[in-house]
């Protein structure tokens, strides 16, 4: 017998109609004590949400995916980010096997091969990891913008993931990248300096870029592909159940 959820995405929804940002996730914190975890990729979004959970006080699990290919300066602003908050920002590593045989038997870029090769490294470097991060949680707290791609723009604030079973929060859903950015000057909000010389969506060294003005948002990402609904598969969606 399936026991019937606490919470439905519509009473959630409902709860968190017109609260601030700090109030929604001081909510959803108190009605999942323990069981929310926020996902950090140390990007401009990602540095605005840690600074309303950490400025805040506000009991939230912070981690974030080391993939083993990230760039020196997303290293130094998790080693900010943990000073100025007096944090610890949880890691999350690649299954040590798989990566070894991945890189032994495929080499170190096998992903500009193609897409499957592409996917199957963002699988062993960030998909298993982030599984093994949101076992057990009830909500996960993203930095996801309506503005970043097409097929982020009819996402809800708050909905329901099958694949993880558990609820995802967007706080900045409605947010422009403008917004981001004032936000973290007047907050003094440490911050990738990549994002300074151009790269707006900062992920693995080997597969990101600098965009160019008038470029896509993810045009940074896996540029050498010409799909433009490029995901790594952090955000499947599957709405087969609605609790």
């Amino acid at each position: 017998m399936i026991a019937e959820p606490t919470h439905t995405l519509e009473s959630l929804t409902e709860q968190l109609h017109g609260l601030s940002n700090i109030e929604a996730l001081r909510t959803l914190a108190e009605l999942f004590p323990g069981e929310v975890i926020f996902s950090t990729s140390l990007g401009y979004e990602d540095q605005v949400i840690t600074d309303l959970i950490l400025a805040n006080n506000i009991p939230i699990k912070i981690f974030t995916l080391d993939t083993g290919r990230m760039f020196a300066e997303t290293y130094s602003v998790w080693k900010k980010t943990n000073d100025r908050y007096a944090t610890k920002i949880e890691a999350y590593f690649p299954d040590r096997s798989a990566e070894e045989t991945l890189m032994t038997t495929k080499g170190p870029y096998s992903f500009y091969d193609s897409v499957e090769n592409r996917k199957e490294c963002c699988g062993i470097r960030k998909v298993e990891p982030l599984n093994r991060a949101l076992k057990g949680q009830k909500i996960w707290i993203t930095g996801i913008r309506a503005e970043q791609s097409a097929n982020r723009q009819s996402m809800p604030q708050l909905e329901w993931d099958a694949s993880h079973d558990l609820f995802k929060f967007h706080p900045l859903m409605d947010w422009t990248f403008e917004d981001v950015k004032q936000y973290i000057k007047d907050n003094n909000v440490p911050y990738n300096p990549l994002h300074d010389r151009g790269f707006v969506s900062i992920g693995c060294q080997p597969c990101t870029r600098a965009i160019q003005p008038g470029e896509d948002f993810r045009a940074g990402r896996w540029w050498w592909e010409d799909n433009s609904k490029k995901e790594c598969g952090l955000h499947v969606h599957e709405e087969t159940f609605k609790p």
